[in-house]
This record gives C-alpha cells, sequence and structure tokens, in this order.
C-alpha cells in the first residue's frame, strides 16, 4: 500500500539506500529535501550545507539552544578590553583535526582571515566585525582587535563562517576543498560524498571537546552519519513512517499532524527559533523603484492565508521583519503594510500612475506591471510564490515566477536580472538580520535589495558599538521603523520547525542555530 501511495519505485530506492541502518546499528540515518552545492563553510550560506558542517567542524564558541549564552567550545576562555575593540581567546590544548593534526593558534587565524581572501566569495565577512588584525600569540592564544567595537562578535563566530580549518587540507584541496574533502574538528568526519545523492560522515574517535549543553562531549556514538537527500515530500514522510530513516527537520507542514500521529514517531517543535519567510525587492529595479508599488504588493498579501493555507498553521503571519520574541525588536509604527487591504492596495498604485488596462492588468508609459520573483524549487517556498501571485492578480499585478534548484537559486542571487527573491532567514537577534542585509557595503550581495542609505549605516553602526544594551536597542529600532516605512521586504510568515524522530532513537536535543536543529547530534544514539 506505501508503495502505491508513495511513489513505490522511489521510496524502494531510498530504502536500498538507507538499509545499512539495520544492519549496522551504530548508523544514524537523516534526511533532507535537497544537497549542498559546497561544504565550504566561507564560502557558503545555505542551511543544507551549515547542517553537516556543525556535525564536520567546530568554532571557538558556541550558542546555546536558548540563543542568548554563549559558551566555550575550540576556546576554553577568553577575555573582552573595555572598550569592547580587542578579543583575546585561550584555546584548548587538546583538540585535533580528523587527520590528526593538531589544532593551534595558526589554524584560527588562517581560518578567520580566509573570509576576507579577495576574489573569493565572502558572504559571511560582514559578520566578523571591521577587523584590524587577527594574530597567534603563542600556539594556543588568539589576539582578535577590531576598528570598532561589536557586541555581537562573540554569537556570530558561533554561526559556520566561524568554523576552524586545517590549512594544510585546505591547501591540499585548492578549488576541490569542500567539494572532495574537508578536514575538521567535529564529532564526525568526511567519508564520502554523492552529489543531490547523499553525504556519508564517520564518527571522530578522538573527539572529547564538545559544548557543555550536551551531557556527552564527545566521542559521538554512532559510527557513521548518513544525510541523505530525498526531494519528494511524500518519500521522505513514508521514509519516517516506515522506520527506514532515523530524524528528520525536513518534513512538509501538510503532514505534521499525521507524523504526530504515528506511535513510532516522536514530533519536537523546536524552540527559540526565529525564521521569517520574505520577498526581498530589488529596489533599483524600474517595475518596483517606487514605495508605492512596494507597499501596494505588501498590503496585497494575505498573510494570515498563507499561514494557514501554505503552513497548515504551523506558521504565524508576519506583520514585521522580525519575530516580536527576537532580541532588540522593535515594532514600526504608523507602516499599515501587513493590513490586507485589496482597496488600499489599489488606491496606491493608482497613485502610482499605474493604470488598469487590457486583461485587467497595471500599465504604465507602455509598461505592464509584471516583475518577476526568483525562488528556491523545493520546500514551502514554491507554494508561498504561487499563493501571492493570485493574490497580487488581484491588483492587477502579474507576477512572474521563476523556480530554481536551490544549488542555482544562490548563484543567480547574486545577479541583477529579477525583482523579486524569496527567502526564509533564519536568526538570533536583530543584529544579525539588519547588519546582514541593510548595509550598504553589502550590496549586491547580502543586500540584494540594494538599500543603500547613509543613516541607515550610521545607526547600524551606533548599535554595533554600543555597550549600553539601551542605545543598541534603540538604534536598531530606527533601522527598523525606516525600511518598514520603505516596504523593501515583504514579510509573510514567520516559520517553525519541526524535528521528526524514530521512537527508538534517544537523547534528541534540539538547536534553533541557522535552521540546523541537530547541530552536532553529541547525544544521540539508539
Amino acid at each position: 500500500m506505501i508503495g502505491k501511495i508513495f511513489k513505490g519505485a522511489a521510496l524502494a530506492a531510498l530504502g536500498m539506500g538507507l538499509m545499512g541502518g539495520a544492519a549496522q546499528a551504530q548508523t544514524l540515518t537523516i534526511i533532507r529535501a535537497a544537497d549542498a552545492a559546497t561544504f565550504d563553510p566561507q564560502r557558503a550560506l545555505p542551511v543544507v550545507t551549515s547542517e553537516v558542517v556543525f556535525m564536520m567542524g567546530d568554532t571557538l564558541v558556541a550558542l546555546d539552544p536558548d540563543m542568548k549564552k554563549v559558551h566555550p567550545l575550540l576556546a576554553k576562555s577568553w577575555t573582552v578590553s573595555p572598550d569592547g575593540k580587542t578579543y583575546t581567546f585561550n584555546l584548548r590544548e587538546d583538540v585535533t583535526f580528523c587527520s590528526g593534526k593538531k589544532m593551534t593558534s595558526e589554524d584560527v587565524v588562517y581560518s578567520f582571515k580566509r573570509m576576507f581572501e579577495q576574489g573569493q566569495p565572502r558572504p559571511s565577512a560582514q559578520k566578523m566585525g571591521k577587523v584590524k588584525d587577527i594574530r597567534a600569540d603563542g600556539p594556543y592564544k588568539v589576539v582578535y582587535e577590531l576598528n570598532e567595537g561589536w557586541n555581537e562578535l562573540l554569537a556570530h563566530l558561533s554561526l559556520m563562517h566561524g568554523t576552524i580549518l586545517n590549512k594544510e587540507n585546505v591547501d591540499a584541496l585548492g578549488k576541490d576543498f569542500g567539494l572532495k574533502g574537508f578536514d575538521g574538528t567535529g564529532p564526525y568526519c568526511w567519508e564520502s560524498w554523492t552529489p543531490r545523492n547523499e553525504m556519508v560522515l564517520k564518527r571522530h574517535d578522538a573527539y572529547k571537546w564538545g559544548p557543555e549543553f550536551y551531557q556527552n562531549r564527545g566521542p559521538a556514538k554512532f559510527d557513521k552519519v548518513v544525510w541523505k537527500v530525498v526531494p519528494e515530500d511524500q518519500t521522505r514522510v513514508a521514509a519516517m513512517l516506515t522506520g527506514q530513516a532515523d530524524i528528520s527537520s525536513y518534513m512538509p507542514n501538510s503532514s505534521i499532524a499525521q507524523l504526530k500521529a504515528s506511535p513510532a514517531l516522536n514530533v519536537k517543535q523546536v524552540p527559540n527559533y526565529y525564521r521569517t519567510c520574505f520577498f526581498g525587492f530589488k529596489i533599483t529595479r524600474d517595475l518596483v523603484s517606487d514605495v508605492k508599488v512596494r507597499r501596494a504588493m505588501n498590503m496585497a498579501i494575505d498573510r494570515a492565508g498563507i499561514a494557514q493555507t501554505v503552513f497548515f498553521g504551523n506558521a504565524s503571519p508576519a506583520p514585521t521583519l522580525l519575530h516580536p520574541d527576537t532580541q532588540d525588536y522593535s515594532a514600526p509604527s504608523a507602516v499599515p503594510l501587513a493590513k490586507f487591504d485589496i482597496e488600499g492596495a489599489k488606491k496606491l498604485l493608482d497613485e502610482a500612475g499605474w493604470k488598469v488596462g487590457e486583461g485587467g492588468w497595471r500599465y504604465k508609459d507602455g509598461k505592464k506591471l509584471e516583475p518577476t520573483l526568483i525562488h528556491v524549487s523545493a520546500g514551502t517556498t514554491p507554494p508561498m510564490a504561487v499563493a501571492s501571485q493570485g493574490m497580487l492578480r488581484q491588483i492587477g499585478v502579474d507576477l512572474k515566477l521563476e523556480s530554481l534548484d536551490s544549488t542555482i537559486f544562490f548563484s543567480r542571487w547574486g545577479q541583477q536580472d529579477y525583482d523579486l527573491f524569496a527567502l526564509c532567514n533564519p536568526y538570533f537577534s536583530a543584529g544579525d538580520v539588519l547588519n546582514v542585509y541593510w548595509r550598504s557595503e553589502n550590496i549586491p550581495v547580502p543586500n540584494n535589495m540594494m538599500w543603500k542609505d547613509a543613516e541607515t549605516d550610521a545607526w547600524l553602526d551606533a548599535a554595533r558599538q554600543a555597550t549600553d544594551p539601551k542605545v543598541r536597542a534603540d538604534n536598531y529600532a530606527k533601522v527598523q521603523q525606516k525600511v518598514s516605512e520603505n516596504a523593501v521586504w515583504i514579510p509573510l510568515v514567520y516559520d517553525n520547525i519541526f524535528l521528526v524522530s524514530n521512537k527508538k532513537l534517544k537523547g534528541i536535543n534540539t538547536h534553533a542555530i541557522f535552521t540546523s536543529p541537530i547541530y552536532k547530534g553529541l547525544d544521540l544514539s539508539f
């Protein structure tokens, strides 16, 4: 019966690929919807890279599951100068890479400076602060010196881009680093990767320095971990229901109720998880350069409808850029963007000179209002895009959709030939979002909106350098107000993430870090 309902051939193929979990009790099978283009942590942004890299590598510090406290990891301790410009990290002296090479301060300095190599993708360089110098002070001490204070540096160093690499491994692999190998200090080591199929990791037996919020600091309890790519939603659901996979955070929202009802499965909603699904405008494009057009498109979107129909009630309507529980969140005042108001949206388009013409579409100066939205072809983004397309038709906007494979989307994202892009962005604070997307210096990526505003930059600088939390919050509030007034995003929903696992799997401690709820998985066992 399962085979008939869930594409029997696809499920059978998945089963053949995963039966090692039954023959080898110490193999953990994780399924996901899409694959990464690379596992180079300093050249990539996607979640499909980070969730595997967190297992293969470590950062100097680890962010607590509460998404606020910072714990020692590769750094056993640190100090911060009174002006907030100099961080001194004291490293553990017992850390080795998977190759057996001992980790020292030279590896840390190399990894961080690699973030700023000219001529290379540097998608997370802005999260490193305005660096003056990073240097080794002996084999196990690193001095991280900034030109100006950055009060969230430690939390940002816990993210994927802060992964410490073995320079010898990177140099040996060259352009193939992250494609044909990766020598990290994490609880698991690279064994093999078959793109768009599976990543196989093996246990790092020497590992014993995991974050203190795990009961097991290492080694990991599984001999191997298999990350299996299964694009079809219902094939992933069937794999979980039939025990052919152990754990996944890639279950479709339409199946969460069914999975919760299964006596063989546990379903956990990940706490402290903040992610906004949104459409971003490239405001330099002619069709969306007028703020009235952008406001009208915002007002034509029924966010509650999307949360209910696309997410089956497993998301909340997003009236603002940031989740209200986010650190330094501020509700913009007198900005009616989230008010679902079809007639008000039509009036704004009329005022902007876009008049209803042939076929009920809007035209101005002989041009049709038909902006192009690019989006990833997997997950909840396609139905969000289709639903929004239908809503915008009600005000005469003919939204064109381009659906792209995840490995292609982020390459296209950095180009100019589109009007809007769709993303679901995870974050842990207002500063995490605002400093990434809204700084002028981050044009064209990740400030793909092309938002260039000196006042915004000044507020962000003041917030980043503040030693007083109120000063930080006040400046971030000004940024949230201004970008909302200018309708540079269409916030859609605050997403949730569910970790679904077989009940035989124990030690499930969820984490909200960058949509990677398994994180290092050190407590997991059968």
